[in-house]
């Protein structure tokens, strides 16, 4: 089959690799529609990556066809469309089963496309283990590009605005708005804030922000203009949805006191010195951590059945696979509009 392949920083290559195979009675085989490049993804390109491997396939939203399962899956059969979950369990234990895959009691959490443990989904096919739990058919009434934002990005999205206690009447901020953090700032508005302030480097972004009710402040004076905006109360709650130190920082000082600090963009900085006298006499709650897909789906997909999260929205190329390297350049440098890059494998 046709895939993308990590070969090292900034050299992902179209080409070929082994036909994935079931491995136990519980997995299936999908054959990918469609599957996208999340900015996590970005980590692998620039080789800050999550093992010493190089020649994997890389990626973790797809959607597709059931073209194969094991005697084993009970709920998907040949031909089913299915949107997979980034996030993997075993499918057994009660932690998986309450949708709580990060608690995976037989240590089986993990993601597509990090290493060769678990070949990525941007490829013509992919392995789904414990299929029955790690995939889920289609809903009625959610096309394509809505069920594949949903494998990742919206999920995302939404666990990291709860996460963030939003109340009714809330000021919140953003920070960060990718796809993640622009859903994140719709969720907050659902979740009932009166007030988001979204915080971008990238003008095309902030005009995105803007399009959906954001107030978009220059970055390099936003602080001050949210203090005095609030009269010094700040944020109630605050939404990280890059991962990098900096942004952090940023989301850190953005709150008020008693608020909430959730962080979904992926951190890696070993470093990272956490404020903690600060934090201590503001009462600052702070959350960061992975988001367990199938926890969120039960609250999502009548959400996006009845319109009232449109994720597609923020789909800014649709491409064929073939143009993988292209693709990831483009998303890399933020050029020509890019937002969520999508690979469409009928094309």
């Amino acid at each position: 089959m046709k895939a993308l392949i990590y070969l090292g920083p900034r050299n992902i290559a179209f080409d070929t690799m082994k036909d994935p195979e079931l491995h136990d009675d519980r997995d299936a085989i999908i054959k990918v529609d469609k599957c996208a490049i999340c900015g996590s993804d970005l980590h692998i390109y620039h080789g800050e990556t999550f093992s010493e491997d190089t020649g994997y396939c890389v990626g973790h939203e797809a959607v597709g066809e059931v073209v194969e399962a094991g005697r084993g899956v009970r709920q998907l059969k040949t031909g089913d469309k299915v949107m997979i979950s980034a996030a993997v369990g075993c499918g057994q234990c009660r932690a998986c089963l309450a949708g709580v895959v990060n608690k995976c009691e037989h240590n089986a959490a993990g993601c597509y496309g990090l290493s060769s443990r678990l070949q990525g989904c941007q490829a013509e096919f992919v392995r789904v283990p414990a299929a029955d739990f790690n995939a889920q058919k289609i809903p009625d009434g959610i096309s394509l590009d809505q069920a594949l934002m949903m494998t990742d990005a919206l999920a995302t999205a939404w666990f990291g605005a709860r996460n963030a206690d939003i109340q009714r009447g809330a000021t919140v901020a953003v920070v960060g708005l990718g796809p993640i953090g622009l859903l994140a700032a719709e969720a907050a508005f659902i979740m009932g804030a009166s007030r988001v302030f979204g915080i971008d480097l990238v003008e095309d972004r902030r005009a995105a922000g803007r399009a959906i009710g954001l107030e978009t402040p220059d970055p390099a004076d936003a602080r001050a203009i949210i203090q005095e905006a609030t009269k010094g109360r700040m944020c109630d709650s605050v939404i990280e949805a890059v991962g990098h130190s900096a942004t952090i920082r940023a989301a850190l000082g953005l709150s008020g006191k008693r608020g909430t600090v959730s962080v979904v963009g992926v951190a890696q900085d070993r470093t990272f010195e956490f404020p903690m006298s600060k934090a201590f006499g503001m009462g600052l709650t702070f959350r960061i951590g992975t988001c367990s897909v199938p926890q969120e789906w039960p609250e999502l997909i009548p959400l996006v059945q009845s319109g009232r999260i449109r994720p597609e929205k923020y789909i800014s190329h649709t491409l064929p696979l073939s143009d993988g390297a292209h693709a990831y350049d483009l998303f890399d440098r933020r050029a020509d509009g890019a937002m969520k890059m999508v690979f469409d494998l009928g094309l």
